[in-house]
């Protein structure tokens, strides 16, 4: 069974940067798309990014792009989230996923979630 474990969230203030990991176990996910979500209190997941197996295809949210950087080490079976220039919009609930069918900005469509990691960006 597949899991997969968050780390990197924390509080920093606007303008700031943070790195959030998401380790892979239980099998080898270097065939299949990984990416990220996110929620904020009183809202929808939203899509923030993906990456796909041949890691050259990666997509972003509007929200996001141009700021954050997604990247994988198939060998360590690992996906990463650079983020830079946060805003306090940006505060939310964190979730690696992996193993897409459809479009990949459907949280539904996502086969395996982590328990998410917090970030909060103070103004």
């Amino acid at each position: 069974q597949v899991q997969l474990v968050e780390s990197g969230g924390g509080l920093v203030q606007a303008g700031d940067s943070l790195r959030l990991s998401c380790a892979a176990s239980g099998r080898s996910l270097s065939s299949v798309g990984m990416g990220w979500f996110r929620q904020a209190p009183g809202k929808e997941r939203e899509f923030v990014s993906a990456i796909s197996t041949s890691v050259i295809d990666t997509f972003y949210g509007d929200s996001v792009k141009g700021r954050f950087t997604i990247s994988r080490d198939k060998a360590k079976n690992a996906v990463y989230l650079q983020m830079d220039s946060l805003k306090p919009e940006d505060t939310a609930i964190y979730y690696c996923v992996a193993d897409a069918e459809g479009n990949w900005r459907l949280p539904d469509d996502w086969g395996h979630w982590g328990r998410g990691t917090q970030v909060t960006v103070s103004s």
